[in-house]
């Protein structure tokens, strides 16, 4: 069981593009692409990309469950 709230501790809840660059170091086009087509999750708020922590450890981990899912 994959406890989503200690990984990447360090960033917030909500990442922008960027955040989403560095983690998986990877270029800006690749994560536009993924975000466009839906590979990671997000939502647009004012015409701008928001991940949330947890969607982007859906893409990282496939399949996986949240602590929160089992409580």
């Amino acid at each position: 069981m994959v406890d989503y709230k200690e990984i990447l501790k360090d960033y917030p809840d909500i990442l922008l593009p960027d955040d989403v660059q560095k983690i998986l170091q990877t270029g800006r086009n690749t994560v536009y692409l993924y975000l466009a087509n839906g590979t990671i999750r997000s939502l647009k708020i004012g015409g701008k990309y928001r991940i949330p922590k947890l969607y982007l450890m859906e893409f990282i981990y496939p399949g996986m469950k949240s602590t929160q899912e089992s409580e």
